[in-house]
C-alpha cells in the first residue's frame, strides 16, 4: 500500500498537481486513501458493482486497492442508483488544495465532508484543530469521522447545512467547497476573515474569491474544469439541461463554450452566448469572474466593471 500511495503521489506530481505547494505531496503520501474508501462502486454492465477491501476474493481485493490508488473519482454512496457522495479525483483535489493557498495557522472550513480524506489532508498539513468539515447527511459525517480516526486525525466533523457554514468555529481564513452550488451563500462571507479566500465549484469550473467583508467577495475562475456532486437540496446550473436553440452540436461538445453557456444560463440566450464566444475569440475560463455583493451574484468577462457582465438568477 505504501508503494501504491507513492505511485499515486508521483502521478499527481507529474501532472503538476503540487506545483508551488510541495507540502501537499507530503500530505498525499502520508494520509492513506484506502482508509477513507473501504468500499466504492465501480461501473458494470447494467449498473454498479461494489468493490471493497474485505472481499474474500483476493483478486477482487487487489482490484479494490488498485482502484483506490488510481487517479480517478470513486462513487462511495448511492441511493436508488443516484450518486450521493464520492471521493474526488486525487489530482483535482491536489490542485484545489494548492489553489487554496493555505499557510501555517490558517483555519479552514470544508463544505462537503465526503469520505473525510480531503479533511484529513488539510488536518495533516494544518493540524486537526484548524480544520472543520460539514455535511448534511449524518451517515456521511459518521463514516468520515470513523475514517479520520482510523488515520489518527481529528478535525471537527459537523452534521449540518453546508450553505450555512459553521458559525461555531468561525472566523475562517479559507473556505473550500467540494460540492457544487448555484450561489455563494452569504454565511460563507460572514464567516471568512477579510482577505480570506473561498474556493468553490461553480458552473463546471472553480472560482477563487477574495472576501472583502461580510457581504462582498470577488474573484476569477481557475483554468481547471470541475464537476462535483451538488450540495444536498440544490440544483446547480451545471446539472441543468442547457438550452441549445440555434447552436451547432459541436459547440455544445466544446468544454469552453459549455462553460460560458452554463455560467450565463438564464441570462444569455444560446445565440447571445455564441455572439460573446465568437467576439471574444473563445475566452478561456480564467477570463471570467464572479462578484458576490449584498445578496447579488454577478458573472463577468475580463473586468467586473466592464461591458460583459450578467447578474445571475
Amino acid at each position: 500500500m505504501v508503494r501504491a500511495r507513492a505511485r499515486l503521489s508521483q502521478d499527481i506530481a507529474n501532472q503538476g498537481g503540487f506545483d508551488g505547494e510541495p507540502e501537499w505531496r507530503e500530505a498525499f503520501a502520508a494520509v492513506p486513501r484506502h482508509l477513507f474508501v473501504p468500499s466504492y462502486f465501480g461501473p458494470s454492465a447494467g449498473g454498479w458493482r461494489r468493490m471493497w477491501g474485505e472481499d474474500p476474493d483476493p483478486v477482487r481485493r487487489l482490484a479494490w486497492l488498485e482502484g483506490v490508488y488510481t487517479d480517478t473519482p470513486l462513487a462511495t454512496r448511492l441511493r436508488d442508483g443516484e450518486l450521493l457522495s464520492s471521493s474526488s479525483q486525487p489530482s483535482l483535489m491536489a490542485k484545489m488544495l494548492a489553489d487554496l493557498r493555505v499557510r501555517e495557522g490558517d483555519k479552514v472550513l470544508e463544505i462537503g465532508a465526503g469520505t473525510g480524506w480531503n479533511a484529513g489532508l488539510l488536518a495533516y498539513r494544518l493540524g486537526s484543530a484548524h480544520v472543520t468539515t460539514v455535511d448534511l447527511d449524518p451517515d456521511i459525517t459518521d463514516s468520515a469521522r470513523r475514517h479520520l480516526e482510523a488515520a489518527g486525525l481529528h478535525p471537527h466533523v459537523v452534521t449540518g447545512d453546508g450553505a450555512r457554514g459553521c458559525r461555531a468555529d468561525a472566523p475562517y481564513d479559507r473556505i473550500l467547497a467540494t460540492c457544487a452550488l448555484d450561489t455563494v451563500p452569504r454565511p460563507w462571507l460572514e464567516q471568512t476573515r477579510p482577505g480570506g479566500l473561498i474556493l468553490t465549484p461553480f458552473a463546471t469550473g472553480l472560482v477563487r474569491l477574495t472576501v472583502h467583508g461580510p457581504d462582498r467577495a470577488e474573484g476569477r475562475f481557475l483554468p481547471t474544469p470541475a464537476y462535483f456532486v451538488p450540495l444536498r437540496g440544490t440544483e446547480p446550473r451545471a446539472a441543468r439541461e442547457l438550452p441549445a436553440d440555434g447552436v451547432a452540436r459541436h459547440l455544445l461538445n466544446n468544454e469552453g463554450f459549455r462553460f460560458l453557456l452554463t455560467l450565463t444560463a438564464g441570462r444569455l440566450s444560446p445565440a447571445d452566448a455564441l455572439e460573446v464566444w465568437q467576439r471574444e475569440r473563445h475566452p478561456a475560463r480564467e477570463r471570467f469572474g464572479l462578484t458576490a455583493d449584498s445578496g447579488t451574484l454577478t458573472a463577468w468577462l475580463d473586468d467586473p466593471d466592464g461591458p460583459d457582465r450578467w447578474q445571475l438568477v
